[in-house]
């Protein structure tokens, strides 16, 4: 079995959490608060960012893309990669997790949980305090973006690269699913994003997901529904 560190609201940990459940793997799921900074933490990775992977020989994977590529070369599946089956959809497979990961973490995921989470639990020296609501609505109004393009994406794919679940489909769903916790979704907006995302919550990978509880901050109401 495999330890993970990993915070449950951080999406990069939940973009792992689910691969390593799609692929079948165990895993010892250790909660690491990153704004503290532990010196062991950081000993594993010095950038002190999550995901860290703590394979059982040892071998430490640090980062969302370093574990990501570690298990994907270490435990290949029978039926084909995450990443894709041709080099056509793993090429649209890594432009749309780097729009996950990238653009939308910047604009969106990021603002939120800092403004809406780590300012509960960190000293006012730390930036601790009520969250800036000018940073919550500009990522609100990113978010509506986001969705929109998500929704054109639903309306022309079954999945979001075609056919099959890849790493796009769990990227995209590990950024909205904090979202979600935090109730900042007008699903019905988007009626072809919420019936993608309605598929990709139903499937027993998210199950840990939808167990997940910040302590003195419960989900919305609609967050672990899988018919909502």
């Amino acid at each position: 079995m495999v330890r993970l560190l990993h915070f449950s609201l951080d999406p990069f940990s939940r973009r792992i959490r689910l691969s390593l459940a799609e692929m079948g793997l165990a895993a010892e799921l250790n909660e690491e608060r990153p704004w503290e900074m532990r010196d062991a933490f950081l000993d594993m990775n010095p950038s002190g960012t999550l995901p860290v992977l703590i394979d059982q020989d040892g071998t430490v994977c640090a980062g969302v893309e370093a574990v990501g590529g570690y298990l994907d070369e270490q435990w290949p599946l029978e039926t084909g990669s995450l990443w894709g089956t041709n080099p056509v959809v793993r090429a649209e497979v890594r432009r749309l997790v780097a729009w996950f990961d990238g653009k939308f973490h910047h604009e969106v995921t990021s603002p939120l949980l800092m403004e809406k989470v780590v300012r509960r639990f960190v000293s006012a020296a730390q930036g601790g305090g009520a969250p800036k609501m000018n940073r919550v609505r500009s990522a609100l109004e990113a978010l509506r973006t986001h969705l929109a393009y998500i929704n054109a994406l639903a309306q022309a794919r079954n999945l979001l690269v075609g056919d099959d679940l890849t790493v796009a489909d769990l990227a995209a769903a590990s950024h909205l699913s904090v979202a979600d916790y935090l109730g900042d979704i007008s699903w019905d907006e988007v009626p072809d994003a919420k019936a993608w995302y309605q598929r990709i919550k139903s499937r027993p990978s998210f199950r840990s997901l939808l167990a997940d509880q910040v302590r003195g901050m419960p989900p919305s109401s609609q967050y672990s529904e899988l018919d909502f």
